[in-house]
């Protein structure tokens, strides 16, 4: 795993060392990047299910102002710290510990909101629910996306969002909402 581009395009990202984490391919967040990327500089982005942070690195390597990473597992927080660590990264980021149902109301409550959100779960578990509580987090003209296994179609409408492209690459798909 590698940045791809931005200030610290070439960095490597330590991997997991565990079972159980999926991390998107540089592939798939290479093309994720590339459709992002009129809306990156100066974005404000919530990376949901954040396992490694790549993408949210990705996102602070190409301009974004904020990363809030959310991840459950404390292996994975650890493994978020030192990636960041490695990169050079100082701040602009927060790291919350909690499910991302909690995440999504901790935030609402705060009253936060962002430019992209990223959800990545496992591809196992539906995450329908929270891709439609993303709703109230996601500022006027803001983008959600949903990856999932491309065997399982992502919904059509989530709340006030709505699918507005899908783009696949080998057992992964990107569901775009707007």
């Amino acid at each position: 795993m590698r940045i791809i581009a931005g200030s610290l395009k070439g960095r490597r990202l330590k991997p997991p060392t565990w079972d159980g984490l999926r991390p998107t391919s540089d592939k798939l967040r290479e093309t994720l990047f590339n459709i992002l990327a009129p809306r990156i500089a100066g974005a404000r982005v919530l990376d949901g299910y954040a396992g490694t942070g790549a993408a949210g690195i990705e996102a602070l390597s190409r301009g974004a102002s904020s990363v809030t990473f959310v991840e459950r597992d404390r292996r994975a927080q650890a493994l978020i710290a030192d990636n960041l660590a490695h990169c050079g990264v100082a701040d602009g980021y927060v790291i919350i510990r909690a499910d991302m149902a909690r995440a999504i109301g901790q935030l609402r409550a705060a009253g936060l909101t962002f430019d992209i959100a990223l959800l990545d779960p496992p591809y196992d578990q539906s995450a329908d629910a929270e891709l439609a509580a993303l709703a109230d987090l996601l500022a006027p003209g803001g983008i959600a996306v949903f990856e999932h296994p491309r065997r399982r179609r992502a919904p059509e409408q989530a709340a006030r969002l709505s699918r507005t492209r899908d783009v696949t690459s080998g057992d992964s798909a990107l569901s775009f909402y707007e």
